[in-house]
């Protein structure tokens, strides 16, 4: 036990775990507890926590409730989305974005109330340990941490549930059969892991999605929605104008009813392990294909290249948990700047879980349909031009044909079977 600590922060949302944290903490450290419970838009009440934490013995001015969807759509989510963030070309990192805004607040309360450490309910085998503990760390390299997963032996939820009744911890009892998913949820996207989901072969049952109907049983006509873009961020829908947490609240529910924004994965994992896990990120994945249409006639070529090579790697550190790393900070620089000219408006057709792209304009488009037409140009581009491009392009191919032969350019020898 370490006795110089008094007072702690934790994540609580309320629930089983961070219930017994709360009382573990206070057992084994004889300390004070802070809570802190984030609103990001998990489509669920968060003040009950209030009246929970109070049953437990938290004093009223150490109960943190804070909606933080404002915040966490426009400095975290939005900047993400400005670099077509895809983690193993298909998870769009709904759980990862999250944790560095819930570790920022744990670090900041923890200065504002005098607390000595900070807490989380993550357990030993997951990221999201990782995600809290760098942010934490890269804000207050001096912050103590106590992640109860890795030190108790309450390992199961009987264990849990045991230790809640031995010492009267209120647990709320729901009516009804318990879902065998483990689910996260915020305003970006809901996930579900363990149960069947354990077996990759097993397909997600019908009754788990809780956020989108199933393609099949989507509207039999497509929906068409206008976005309007100013330096990469979508400001406005249909010609409305509303916040960024607005901007995902309202993609969620029109997608969702079209059967958009559902993935079944299996992922590496930071700690080195395999998972599989389903998601629903409608909002998110009509973000990521608006975006890309209204960059393909505002960036230039080279521009967008450079942005997609960068890509996995800004993928990859936001996924691990080095959001605040200067690596991380370094790249969204060079993101942002690329964003300047990403003004315009994209036009969507939404249809049985597919997103279109029906229309895109700007005026900083770099599309001159005097060039790309298939019809006279006037002379602007002269064809004959090609001849000389090409030839130089090949040069380095037909020279190295002419000196080793076809083998040299991948192909095979005549009877090489």
């Amino acid at each position: 036990m370490n006795t110089s600590i008094s007072r702690v922060v934790l994540a609580y949302s309320g629930g089983l775990d961070t219930a017994v944290i709360l009382q573990w903490l206070k057992e084994t450290y004889q300390c004070e507890v802070v809570t802190f419970t984030a609103d990001l838009g998990q489509g669920e009440e968060v003040e009950p926590a209030r009246a929970k934490a109070l049953a437990m013995g938290v004093p009223e001015e150490l109960i943190y409730i804070e909606d933080v969807r404002e915040e966490f759509v426009r400095d975290f989510v939005f900047p993400m989305f400005r670099a077509n963030t895809i983690y193993e070309g298909e998870y769009l990192l709904g759980t990862s974005i999250a944790r560095p805004l819930i570790a920022k607040r744990l670090v900041e309360i923890a200065a504002e109330t005098g607390a000595d450490a900070i807490s989380h309910g993550a357990t030993g085998k997951g990221n999201d340990q990782v995600r809290f503990e760098l942010g934490a760390y890269a804000l207050n390299p001096d912050i103590k941490v106590i992640a109860p997963w890795r030190e108790w032996d309450l390992l199961s939820r009987e264990k849990l549930m045991a230790y809640a009744a031995d010492r009267n911890i209120p647990i709320e009892q729901k009516r009804g059969k318990k879902s065998p998913f483990s689910m996260d949820a915020n305003l970006l996207h809901i996930s579900y892991e363990g149960g069947p989901l354990e077996d990759p072969w097993t397909e997600p049952p019908s009754e788990m999605w809780r956020w989108s109907v199933s393609p099949e049983m989507a509207p039999n006509e497509g929906t068409y929605i206008e976005l309007a873009y100013q330096a990469g961020d979508i400001v406005a829908i249909d010609d409305v104008a509303m916040t960024p947490a607005e901007v995902l609240t309202h993609l969620n529910k029109v997608g969702g009813a079209n059967g958009v924004g559902r993935l079944d994965i299996v992922e590496n994992r930071y700690v080195g392990m395999k998972s599989r896990g389903a998601y629903e990120t409608p909002g998110g994945t009509i973000m990521m294909r608006a975006h890309r249409a209204i960059e393909s006639i505002t960036l230039d070529r080279e521009v967008a290249h450079q942005k997609d090579a960068l890509m996995p790697r800004y993928a990859e550190l936001i996924y691990n948990g080095y959001w605040f790393s200067p690596e991380r900070q370094m790249l969204q620089q060079a993101i942002d700047w690329s964003q300047q000219s990403v003004n315009g408006a994209v036009r969507l057709k939404l249809y049985k879980g597919n997103v279109s792209v029906a229309g895109r304009k700007s005026e900083d488009s770099l599309f001159d349909e005097r060039i790309a037409t298939f019809e006279d140009d006037g002379g602007i581009y002269n064809q004959a031009d090609a001849d000389g491009f090409i030839k130089l392009h090949a040069l380095r191919l037909r020279t190295l044909s002419a000196k080793r032969g076809t083998a040299a350019v991948g192909v095979a020898p005549p009877g090489d079977g």
